[in-house]
C-alpha cells in the first residue's frame, strides 16, 4: 500500500528543485508545500522529533570532541556492517527507517558517544576487580548444532574416532543445522564473557574447555537444539594486572550497551553545551536526557 501511494503521488506531483523559492519544498499545479508547512507537519511526528534529537546530540558531541571521529572510521564501520548483512542490507536499512546517509550519521553518533564515555567515565579499581571475577579471555570455537540429543551423542562418538579439526569440520558440514556456520566447519567468531549474542549455556560450556582440541563430551542443550563444541584456540587468563586494559575495555563494552549509563553521558554533554529548545512544541524532545526546564526556552 505504501509503495502504491508513493507511486501515485509521483505521477501527479512535480517536485522541482531548480527555480523554486527558498521557502518552497515542492510545487504542483495550483499549490505548493512550503518549508514552514513541512516543518510544522514534521515536528508533530515521532520521526521528526527523533531526527531533531539525533541532530542535537551529534552536533553537541562534535562540538565537545572535535575531529575525534573520522569519515574513514565511519565508512569502515558502515562497510563492515554492509558486508555482514549482505543482500539484505538495503532492506534492513529501510525497515529501520534509515537511508545510507542517515545510517552513517547514526554510526558517527555512536562512535562519538564512545569517545565521550571514555572521556567522562573512568573505571575504578573496585570495578576492575569485580570484572576480573567474571573475566574469560577470548575463545574461538567451532560447533555442530543438531535437533536431538541422540544425534549429538553420535557426532561426539564419530569425532572421537578421529579427533582432528578436519574431521570436526566434515561432521559440521554434513550434520549441522546452523546454516550460518556449517559451511565454515562450524567456526564462530571469537568471543569472551562480555558477548551477548550467544546463549549463556553455550558460553558456559565453552569456557569450561581449557585448550585447543578440547570438546564437550556431553551434548549442550540450548533453545536452538543440541550442540557439540570444540575449541580452536583460547587465550590464557594470566593475572589481573596483565589484563587490566582488557578489563577496562570490557567495562566500556558493557557500559556502551547500558542505556542508563549512555543517557547519563549524553546528559553531561548536552548540559556542558547549554542546549536549549526554542520551539515550545518541541520542549520535550530531549526529555530522556534533560529536564524540561533546563532544555527549553519560552521564545519561539
Amino acid at each position: 500500500m505504501k509503495k502504491w501511494i508513493l507511486g501515485v503521488v509521483g505521477l501527479f506531483v512535480a517536485v522541482t528543485l531548480a527555480g523554486c523559492s527558498s521557502s518552497t519544498v515542492a510545487n504542483m499545479k495550483g499549490a505548493k508545500v512550503t518549508k514552514d508547512e513541512y516543518y510544522v507537519a514534521m515536528k508533530k511526528t515521532t520521526t521528526g522529533q527523533a531526527t531533531l534529537r539525533n541532530m542535537i546530540v551529534l552536533k553537541a558531541l562534535e562540538q565537545q570532541y572535535p575531529n575525534k571521529v573520522s569519515d574513514k572510521k565511519v565508512n569502515s564501520q558502515f562497510n563492515t556492517l554492509k558486508k555482514q548483512y549482505g543482500s539484505s542490507f538495503d532492506t534492513t536499512l529501510e525497515q529501520n527507517g534509515y537511508t545510507e546517509s542517515s545510517f552513517k550519521d547514526q554510526i558517527r553518533t555512536t562512535l562519538y558517544s564512545e569517545v565521550a564515555l571514555k572521556a567522562l567515565k573512568k573505571p575504578t579499581e573496585k570495578q576492575i576487580a569485580a570484572q576480573w571475577k567474571k573475566y574469560q579471555p577470548k575463545i574461538t570455537v567451532q560447533h555442530i548444532l543438531v535437533k536431538t540429543e541422540d544425534e549429538a551423542k553420535q557426532i561426539i562418538s564419530d569425532y572421537q574416532k578421529d579427533p582432528t579439526e578436519k574431521n570436526f569440520e566434515a561432521l559440521a558440514k554434513k550434520n549441522s543445522i546452523d546454516t550460518g556456520t556449517k559451511d565454515k566447519g562450524g567456526k564462530l567468531t571469537a568471543f569472551d564473557n562480555t558477548d551477548t549474542s550467544l546463549d549463556s549455556t553455550f558460553k558456559k560450556a565453552a569456557f569450561k574447555l581449557t585448550k585447543a582440541g578440547d570438546i564437550t563430551t556431553t551434548p549442550v542443550k540450548t533453545q536452538y537444539g543440541y550442540h557439540v563444541i570444540r575449541v580452536i584456540s583460547v587465550g590464557k587468563k594470566g593475572t589481573m594486572k596483565e589484563h587490566k586494559k582488557d578489563l577496562e575495555n570490557q567495562l566500556y563494552t558493557t557500559w556502551q550497551s547500558d542505556q542508563t549509563v549512555m543517557n547519563g553521558i549524553i546528559t553531561k554533554v548536552l548540559k556542558k553545551e547549554n542546549v536549549s529548545i526554542k520551539d515550545n512544541d518541541l520542549k520535550d524532545v530531549l526529555s530522556s536526557y534533560l529536564s524540561t526546564s533546563s532544555s527549553t526556552s519560552t521564545s519561539n
